[in-house]
């Protein structure tokens, strides 16, 4: 996945999509997953929505989101980090509407989430020849990007679930095993050699159980295994965290890659 591609013509006004892939990313990211968690909590349970129109009103404003961020021509950290989190919520309760309203085992979930990522990780090297979000500069690259994000969440819900709940290893322990598979997966791209592009993505997906365990962690009651936040807490802690985050970003332009056109071989996938 390092070849060198040529920059198509419908690229050339669009700027790269995706911010670096720093160390400040994987904190926005965590968090946002977290959110994630606990805002779909907060707005079905604290708010009295209900599963189901929380769900619809979430799909919504992620479908708004979206179409914002389609419309730029390049990466805004407040347009891009609105959609991760929208996108956050709306994964987690695709997974608690499948397994709350309609019976399915996490069991099932799981692995058909799994299928859905890996057919549209097929579809899009199919189609583009790279997985590197280092060159999303085209609408078709983005689609496939956000898609993957979608399931990426579903996944990580459904997995963090299955560990966390179902096989009941609690909140802390599915934090640490999570933190330490996303570890393994950094020595592995460091130390031996893991591509960075499957290396990203594996730590991308990993990342979600291990935000949805830690928003768990924070926000359940102790009787639970939590620490007693509550989901109102824990959101607003970390919704101030990443607008703060944002802001930052903003104004530094730190995380900008600063190229219409990336080789994959330039930048790594995983820390830039």
């Amino acid at each position: 996945m390092s070849n060198i591609e040529t920059e198509p013509s419908s690229a050339r006004s669009m700027r790269n999509k995706v911010p670096a892939v720093i160390l400040i990313f994987w904190i926005i990211k965590i968090m946002a997953t977290t959110v994630g968690e606990t805002a779909a909590d907060y707005l079905a349970g604290n708010l009295g929505l209900g599963l189901s129109n929380t769900t619809w009103l979430s799909i919504a404003v992620l479908i708004a989101a979206l179409a914002l961020q389609f419309r730029t021509r390049r990466y805004i950290p407040a347009v891009y980090w609105f959609a991760v989190v929208a996108i956050s919520i709306v994964g987690t309760l695709i997974t608690d509407s499948l397994t709350d309203l309609m019976g399915v085992s996490l069991w099932l979930t799981t692995p058909l989430f799994a299928l859905a990522l890996i057919a549209t990780f097929l579809a899009w090297h199919r189609s583009e020849r790279t997985l590197s979000i280092h060159t999303i500069y085209t609408s078709r690259r983005e689609a496939f990007y956000w898609l993957a994000v979608l399931f990426t969440f579903a996944l990580g819900t459904a997995a963090g679930d299955l560990v966390a709940e179902t096989l009941s290893l609690g909140y802390s322990v599915s934090a640490l095993l999570f933190g330490l598979l996303i570890a393994a997966v950094v020595v592995a791209w460091s130390k031996v050699g893991l591509d960075a592009v499957p290396a990203f993505w594996m730590a991308y997906i990993l990342t979600r159980p291990l935000g949805a365990s830690l928003g768990d962690l924070l926000s359940q009651p102790g009787k639970y295994g939590g620490l007693g936040l509550g989901t109102t807490g824990t959101s607003e802690i970390f919704l101030m965290t990443i607008l703060a985050l944002v802001t930052y970003l903003t104004v530094t332009k730190r995380d900008e890659v600063g190229h219409s056109f990336v080789p994959d071989a330039s930048l790594p996938g995983l820390v830039d």
